[in-house]
């Protein structure tokens, strides 16, 4: 389900505070490792460590 876009601001030391109701729908809690990175267009991917490294262990992409 797609929710409302919430605008953020990023702070002079290039840092980002997510909502907590943002983290909640995507299953995050505070203290929470994430993988990110970004798709070069603009968009940055913030990804569970443990689904990150799953899928680049699925896909043989991490030895």
């Amino acid at each position: 389900m797609l929710r409302e876009p919430v605008e953020l601001t990023i702070s002079d030391d290039g840092t980002v505070a997510l909502p907590l109701g943002l983290l909640a729908e995507a299953g995050l809690s505070p203290g929470a490792k994430v993988v990110a990175y970004s798709l070069g267009d603009g968009r940055i991917v913030l990804r569970r460590e443990h689904d990150a490294t799953s899928e680049l262990i699925e896909t043989g992409r991490l030895t």
